[in-house]
């Protein structure tokens, strides 16, 4: 997998199915100076099938490599497609993966880009190696980076039966104190997410820490038990 025709394959197949009448409102909806080619989600997946079928990669280096050359790529898109070429892979990942991580989510710095990261690339590593992640994660959730500290919460939404429930209800009381809207919202969303495997763990979170956690998050946390008629008026 030669890592440069892969970015050329993509600039060149998001480029023909461009519409610019559709590039700025994408632009105002991130809230980012970062260009659009203005190729929306199903048109991506086209172009995708193509990535998968020529530009499969044999191991991390070149998977790694494939996702870098993406990045590098001056349209969001790209770096969307760069995400998704992980995903896609994400079984070659190792935790040599991490600082590719890493630099993906402090570079990415949005609430798009950094979501995918910790909810799929993270969290595919952090259930396949827990042992020499998580206590990765005990270090990111303290970073002066409020994206990685987001990550560390968020980075087990789909782990369910595998969640490390210490570290997650460890990580929410950690960062209780927190101002920071991407914060709360990132402890609400990982207790609701939690709430489907363990309700009643999630309840007694919620009712211990009522008058610590921010509207916002004590909302999220009890939206889907609220949802189901299982958590308290």
């Amino acid at each position: 997998m030669d890592p440069t025709s892969l970015a050329a394959f993509v600039s060149r197949e998001l480029a023909a199915v461009a519409n610019p009448d559709d590039a700025g409102p994408m632009a105002a909806y991130m809230k980012t100076d970062m260009p659009f080619w203005g190729v929306k989600k199903p048109a991506r997946e086209q172009v995708f099938r193509g990535v998968k079928k020529g530009f499969a990669p044999r191991d991390r280096r070149e998977l790694e490599a494939g996702i870098e050359a993406l990045w590098a790529l001056p349209h969001r898109e790209e770096k969307y497609m760069a995400l998704s070429y992980g995903r896609r892979f994400h079984t070659l990942l190792t935790p040599d993966s991490l600082p590719l991580l890493e630099r993906l989510v402090r570079e990415g710095a949005w609430w798009d880009f950094v979501d995918d990261v910790a909810g799929n690339l993270l969290g595919s590593l952090w259930r396949r190696f827990p042992d020499t992640i998580a206590p990765q994660m005990d270090l990111w959730v303290d970073d002066g980076d409020l994206w990685i500290r987001r990550s560390a919460i968020i980075g087990q939404l789909k782990s369910k039966g595998a969640t490390d429930a210490d570290r997650l209800f460890g990580y929410c009381r950690l960062r209780l104190h927190e101002k920071e809207f991407f914060i709360r919202k990132a402890i609400g969303w990982a207790l609701r997410q939690y709430s489907y495997t363990a309700p009643d763990d999630v309840i007694a979170f919620l009712l211990a820490h009522r008058d610590e956690l921010s509207g916002l998050s004590f909302r999220e946390g009890a939206k889907a038990l609220r949802r189901r008629g299982l958590f308290p008026n």
